[in-house]
Protein backbone atom coordinates (compact mmCIF):
# COMPACT_ATOMS: atom_id res chain seq x y z
CA UNK A 1 0.00 0.00 0.00
CA UNK A 2 1.26 3.53 -0.78
CA UNK A 3 1.08 5.98 1.87
CA UNK A 4 2.90 9.09 0.81
CA UNK A 5 1.56 11.35 -1.97
CA UNK A 6 3.47 14.42 -3.63
CA UNK A 7 5.03 17.24 -1.61
CA UNK A 8 2.14 19.71 -1.20
CA UNK A 9 2.48 23.65 -1.81
CA UNK A 10 4.71 24.34 1.53
CA UNK A 11 7.65 20.99 0.32
CA UNK A 12 6.18 18.54 2.83
CA UNK A 13 4.97 15.29 1.73
CA UNK A 14 0.81 14.47 2.25
CA UNK A 15 -0.61 11.36 3.42
CA UNK A 16 -3.70 9.85 2.28
CA UNK A 17 -6.92 11.14 3.62
CA UNK A 18 -7.99 8.10 5.44
CA UNK A 19 -4.65 7.55 6.80
CA UNK A 20 -4.39 10.84 8.38
CA UNK A 21 -8.02 10.58 9.72
CA UNK A 22 -6.75 7.40 11.19
CA UNK A 23 -3.71 8.75 12.70
CA UNK A 24 -5.65 11.90 14.21
CA UNK A 25 -8.40 9.76 15.49
CA UNK A 26 -7.02 6.77 15.97
CA UNK A 27 -5.60 8.19 20.10
CA UNK A 28 -9.38 9.51 20.47
CA UNK A 29 -10.67 6.13 19.99
CA UNK A 30 -8.16 4.37 21.99
CA UNK A 31 -9.11 6.65 24.71
CA UNK A 32 -12.82 6.01 25.01
CA UNK A 33 -12.52 1.93 24.16
CA UNK A 34 -10.13 1.91 27.25
CA UNK A 35 -12.13 4.07 29.69
CA UNK A 36 -15.56 2.10 28.50
CA UNK A 37 -13.52 -1.28 28.91
CA UNK A 38 -11.22 -0.33 31.30
CA UNK A 39 -12.99 -2.43 34.08
CA UNK A 40 -13.14 -5.54 31.81
CA UNK A 41 -9.43 -5.04 30.91
CA UNK A 42 -8.20 -4.78 34.57
CA UNK A 43 -9.81 -8.17 35.30
CA UNK A 44 -8.87 -10.03 32.13
CA UNK A 45 -5.00 -8.18 32.78
CA UNK A 46 -4.90 -8.02 36.66
CA UNK A 47 -1.16 -5.89 35.89
CA UNK A 48 -3.34 -3.01 34.78
CA UNK A 49 -5.35 -3.04 37.82
CA UNK A 50 -2.45 -0.77 39.57
CA UNK A 51 -3.46 1.80 37.90
CA UNK A 52 -7.18 2.08 39.48
CA UNK A 53 -9.59 3.52 38.09
CA UNK A 54 -10.35 3.48 34.03
CA UNK A 55 -9.92 6.84 33.65
CA UNK A 56 -6.07 5.92 34.50
CA UNK A 57 -5.88 3.46 32.09
CA UNK A 58 -7.42 5.34 29.20
CA UNK A 59 -4.87 8.10 29.72
CA UNK A 60 -2.01 5.33 29.85
CA UNK A 61 -3.44 4.16 26.89
CA UNK A 62 -4.33 7.77 25.21
CA UNK A 63 -0.55 8.58 25.94
CA UNK A 64 1.13 5.39 24.27
CA UNK A 65 -1.15 5.81 21.56
CA UNK A 66 -0.85 9.48 20.44
CA UNK A 67 2.91 8.95 20.62
CA UNK A 68 2.63 6.21 18.35
CA UNK A 69 0.83 7.89 16.28
CA UNK A 70 3.18 11.10 16.00
CA UNK A 71 6.08 8.96 15.47
CA UNK A 72 4.09 7.34 12.64
CA UNK A 73 3.35 10.56 11.25
CA UNK A 74 7.06 11.93 11.27
CA UNK A 75 7.98 8.43 9.61
CA UNK A 76 5.88 8.80 6.38
CA UNK A 77 6.31 12.90 6.42
CA UNK A 78 9.33 13.92 8.22
CA UNK A 79 7.40 16.17 9.60
CA UNK A 80 4.95 17.00 12.19
CA UNK A 81 2.04 19.32 11.58
CA UNK A 82 1.94 21.92 14.08
CA UNK A 83 -1.71 21.34 15.84
CA UNK A 84 -1.11 17.69 16.14
CA UNK A 85 2.31 17.87 17.48
CA UNK A 86 1.11 20.48 20.33
CA UNK A 87 -1.67 18.76 21.45
CA UNK A 88 0.57 15.44 21.58
CA UNK A 89 2.83 17.61 23.96
CA UNK A 90 0.20 18.58 25.84
CA UNK A 91 -1.34 15.14 25.99
CA UNK A 92 1.98 13.53 27.43
CA UNK A 93 2.61 16.04 29.80
CA UNK A 94 -0.58 16.54 31.30
CA UNK A 95 -1.57 12.72 30.84
CA UNK A 96 2.18 12.31 33.11
CA UNK A 97 0.82 14.38 35.84
CA UNK A 98 -2.56 12.32 35.69
CA UNK A 99 -0.71 9.22 36.40
CA UNK A 100 1.62 10.52 38.84
CA UNK A 101 -0.67 12.27 40.79
CA UNK A 102 -3.39 9.66 40.46
CA UNK A 103 -5.82 12.78 40.09
CA UNK A 104 -7.86 12.90 36.38
CA UNK A 105 -8.23 16.64 36.98
CA UNK A 106 -5.39 17.17 34.83
CA UNK A 107 -6.59 15.19 31.78
CA UNK A 108 -9.47 17.11 31.87
CA UNK A 109 -7.78 19.70 31.62
CA UNK A 110 -5.93 19.23 28.39
CA UNK A 111 -8.55 20.29 25.99
CA UNK A 112 -9.34 23.48 27.57
CA UNK A 113 -5.52 24.34 27.53
CA UNK A 114 -4.96 23.16 24.25
CA UNK A 115 -8.01 25.19 22.94
CA UNK A 116 -7.11 28.34 24.62
CA UNK A 117 -3.61 27.88 23.51
CA UNK A 118 -4.34 28.09 20.14
CA UNK A 119 -7.32 30.48 20.29
CA UNK A 120 -4.68 32.85 21.73
CA UNK A 121 -2.04 32.30 19.19
CA UNK A 122 -4.87 33.08 16.82
CA UNK A 123 -6.17 36.06 18.35
CA UNK A 124 -3.03 37.44 19.28
CA UNK A 125 -1.58 37.13 15.78
CA UNK A 126 -4.55 39.15 14.47
CA UNK A 127 -3.61 41.77 16.72
CA UNK A 128 -0.70 41.84 15.07
CA UNK A 129 -1.61 42.03 12.02
CA UNK A 130 -0.73 38.00 10.90
CA UNK A 131 -3.18 35.25 10.00
CA UNK A 132 -1.24 32.48 11.78
CA UNK A 133 -4.12 29.38 10.79
CA UNK A 134 -2.66 28.40 7.46
CA UNK A 135 0.62 27.41 10.18
CA UNK A 136 -1.69 25.85 13.04
CA UNK A 137 -3.29 23.84 10.28
CA UNK A 138 -0.65 23.46 8.00
CA UNK A 139 -3.35 24.18 5.45
CA UNK A 140 -2.59 23.18 1.57
CA UNK A 141 -5.78 25.86 0.48
CA UNK A 142 -5.21 29.38 -0.58
CA UNK A 143 -6.83 32.48 0.27
CA UNK A 144 -6.70 36.11 -0.18
CA UNK A 145 -5.80 38.19 2.48
CA UNK A 146 -9.19 39.23 4.13
CA UNK A 147 -10.02 35.56 4.07
CA UNK A 148 -7.67 34.11 6.25
CA UNK A 149 -8.49 37.37 8.41
CA UNK A 150 -11.89 36.42 8.78
CA UNK A 151 -10.93 32.33 9.15
CA UNK A 152 -8.51 32.95 11.91
CA UNK A 153 -11.10 35.62 13.57
CA UNK A 154 -13.96 32.55 13.51
CA UNK A 155 -11.42 29.97 14.50
CA UNK A 156 -9.74 31.63 16.95
CA UNK A 157 -13.07 32.47 18.66
CA UNK A 158 -14.63 28.83 18.23
CA UNK A 159 -11.26 27.46 20.06
CA UNK A 160 -12.30 29.79 23.07
CA UNK A 161 -16.02 28.53 22.36
CA UNK A 162 -14.65 24.82 22.51
CA UNK A 163 -12.67 25.57 25.85
CA UNK A 164 -15.59 26.90 27.62
CA UNK A 165 -17.51 23.62 26.71
CA UNK A 166 -14.99 21.32 28.07
CA UNK A 167 -15.11 23.42 31.28
CA UNK A 168 -18.88 23.62 31.61
CA UNK A 169 -18.79 19.36 30.60
CA UNK A 170 -15.98 18.25 33.40
CA UNK A 171 -17.73 20.43 36.27
CA UNK A 172 -20.42 19.35 35.93
CA UNK A 173 -21.19 15.43 34.99
CA UNK A 174 -19.02 12.60 35.59
CA UNK A 175 -15.84 11.10 34.12
CA UNK A 176 -17.66 8.68 31.91
CA UNK A 177 -19.77 11.47 30.75
CA UNK A 178 -17.07 14.02 29.50
CA UNK A 179 -15.08 11.23 28.19
CA UNK A 180 -17.96 10.03 25.84
CA UNK A 181 -18.57 13.58 25.02
CA UNK A 182 -14.79 14.17 24.06
CA UNK A 183 -15.39 11.74 21.40
CA UNK A 184 -19.58 11.97 20.37
CA UNK A 185 -19.79 15.93 21.43
CA UNK A 186 -16.40 17.79 20.22
CA UNK A 187 -15.74 15.93 16.82
CA UNK A 188 -19.08 16.76 15.58
CA UNK A 189 -19.18 20.45 17.01
CA UNK A 190 -16.01 20.58 15.34
CA UNK A 191 -16.71 18.71 11.84
CA UNK A 192 -20.01 20.81 11.55
CA UNK A 193 -18.21 24.29 12.33
CA UNK A 194 -15.53 23.36 9.47
CA UNK A 195 -18.27 22.74 7.08
CA UNK A 196 -19.95 25.89 7.72
CA UNK A 197 -16.98 27.68 7.05
CA UNK A 198 -16.52 26.41 3.53
CA UNK A 199 -18.89 28.95 1.67
CA UNK A 200 -16.00 31.71 3.08
CA UNK A 201 -13.25 29.57 2.03
CA UNK A 202 -14.58 29.40 -1.53
CA UNK A 203 -15.33 32.59 -1.55
CA UNK A 204 -11.83 34.34 -0.78
CA UNK A 205 -10.45 31.12 -2.83
CA UNK A 206 -7.27 32.22 -5.16
CA UNK A 207 -7.72 28.87 -6.68
CA UNK A 208 -9.04 28.96 -10.58
CA UNK A 209 -12.37 27.48 -9.13
CA UNK A 210 -15.75 28.81 -9.50
CA UNK A 211 -16.76 30.42 -5.91
CA UNK A 212 -19.68 30.19 -4.01
CA UNK A 213 -21.17 33.32 -2.31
Amino acid sequence: MEFEHAPNEKGHKEVAPFLKLALELGPLAVFFLANTRGEQLMESFPVLAGLGQPIFLATAAFMIAISISLGFSYYLIRTLPVMPMVSGIVVLVFGALTLYLHNELFIKLKPTIVNVMFGSILLGGLLFGKSLLGYVFDSAFRLDDEGWRKLTLRWGIFFFVLAVINEIVWRNFSTDFWVDFKVFGFMPITMAFTIAQLPLINKHSLDNTPKAE
